[in-house]
């Protein structure tokens, strides 16, 4: 599986970790910034890696900063995405299950990286289970 990975300087350490942590498992990971700790602006990445998601150059995506908030509404504003914010790991899998949810947006403040790591397993192991949530999902884009 193809994952896009990024965030803001908050995210840097702990996205730095996934990727290694992902590589590991299989996965194939393209890193969408930021490159160092040095402040930057989230939407400067989360839009970038919501469009690669939207043409499907990557089946999944996980943005991180320090609250998950800033990078979650950047890349909800893309009528293909569906980014959510992930503090438990309950809400990883519902997101996928019920939401299909093609980005997991982390709070890096807020979890520790044992967390992160358990919520992206859940996350990119999860299925959508369509039925009635098809129906919800298919009423969230405005076009």
């Amino acid at each position: 599986m193809k994952i896009a990975i990024g965030g803001d300087h908050a995210g840097f350490e702990y996205k730095a970790i996934l990727i290694d942590y992902l590589q590991g498992k299989g996965y194939e990971v393209k890193d969408f910034g930021p490159f160092s700790t040095a402040s930057c602006d989230y939407p400067d990445v989360a839009h970038p890696l919501a469009e690669s998601i939207e043409k499907k150059e990557f089946e999944l995506g996980i943005l991180i900063c320090g609250s998950a908030n800033g990078v979650a509404m950047a890349a909800n504003k893309h009528q293909g995405i569906r980014a959510a914010i992930v503090w438990q790991n309950v809400l990883a899998a519902l997101a996928r299950q019920h939401n299909d949810a093609n980005i997991l947006c982390l709070p890096a403040r807020f979890i520790s990286i044992e967390e992160a790591k358990e919520f992206a397993d859940t996350f990119l192991t999860a299925a959508f289970e369509g039925g009635r949530h098809q129906t919800r999902v298919s009423k969230i884009p405005l076009s």
